[in-house]
């Protein structure tokens, strides 16, 4: 059974930092590509980061220079680390799972972010 499950979300204030972890089980992790996604209210879930299973990381314009993805692969376990955190950086952050050549695609439960102005 597949399993991701993030932790570390919270309430922070503006200009703060978070550190978000998302430990997976049930999949050969080093074969995956994983991601960070959110999603605000009343707004479509979207891309925040993505580390692919070689390491190469992608950021969406808005995080970049502010939030670092990082993956350990001895641990299951791949990281968002969120600095200088804004009130639009509130949202439910997703963990995701996607093996590099078959597409199977999985998610977490989801984390809350709280940015306080």
């Amino acid at each position: 059974q597949v399993q991701l499950v993030e932790s570390g979300g919270g309430l922070v204030q503006t200009g703060g930092s978070l550190r978000l972890s998302c430990v997976a089980s049930g999949i050969s992790f080093n074969f995956y590509n994983m991601g960070w996604y959110r999603q605000a209210p009343g707004k479509q879930r979207e891309l925040v980061a993505l580390i692919t299973s070689g390491g190469i990381t992608h950021y969406a314009e808005f995080v970049k220079g502010r939030f670092t993805i990082s993956r350990d692969n001895a641990k299951n376990t791949v990281y968002l680390q969120m600095n200088t955190l804004k009130p639009e950086d509130t949202a439910v952050y997703y963990c995701n799972s996607k093996h590099t050549i078959r597409g199977y695609d999985y998610w977490g439960q989801g984390t809350q972010v709280t940015v306080s102005s």
